[in-house]
């Protein structure tokens, strides 16, 4: 096994184990304002894991490459891992404020520095660049699309359901903070 392949491996690993540590340790809390998630989380935990699954699947079973050549492979970890790295920072960026479910706690905040200059989820964005990276890695077409296209939809609903529960919240602000910032890609999106 290569050096590529290991690291790809312990990658997705990582990937996996970080996401299941914060389903599991960074939920609301009783005194929060619940019910707003409206499944969104049962959404992305079944569209990622489904999107994952199909991909690598897809990757042994088709030929479409993107790119001849390994260099793909190399892109496709360094977007795993800056995902991974940069996902894991911006939560704990948010601290207390960072839920797993759509929720406002109490005496919330709409955080406006950092990458959340620039961005409204930059956690999401992130997490769509991990997709991404898989896609790459696998060098499949196919396996790019599946791995990227189910996350990006179940996110762009949490965005908009998210959105209308910051707006209910926080109205006039995070509608003015909605105005000079973008959804996931810094200046574009």
């Amino acid at each position: 096994m290569s050096t590529l392949s290991t690291l790809f491996y312990i990658s997705m690993a990582a990937w996996f184990l970080t996401e299941f540590l914060y389903k599991n340790m960074l939920k609301s809390g009783r005194e929060d304002q619940k019910n707003k998630d409206k499944s969104t989380l049962n959404i992305l935990w079944l569209a990622i894991p489904f999107s994952i699954l199909s991909a690598v699947v897809l990757s042994y079973t088709t030929h479409f490459p993107i790119a001849g050549g390994i260099w793909i492979l190399y892109l496709g970890e360094l977007f795993i891992i800056t995902g991974i790295i940069f996902r894991y920072l911006i939560i704990r960026s948010l601290g207390k404020y960072f839920t797993v479910d759509v929720t406002i706690r109490k005496d919330h905040q709409i955080k406006k520095e950092g990458f959340y200059k620039y961005l409204r989820h930059p956690s999401y964005a992130f997490s769509l660049l991990t997709s991404l990276g898989l896609g790459l890695y696998l060098n499949n077409w196919l396996s790019l699309i599946l791995a990227f296209l189910p996350p990006f939809i179940a996110f762009a609903y949490r965005i908009k359901i998210e959105e209308q529960v910051l707006v209910e919240e926080f109205g006039n602000e995070y509608i003015e903070y909605r105005k000079s910032t973008k959804k996931l890609i810094p200046f574009i999106y």
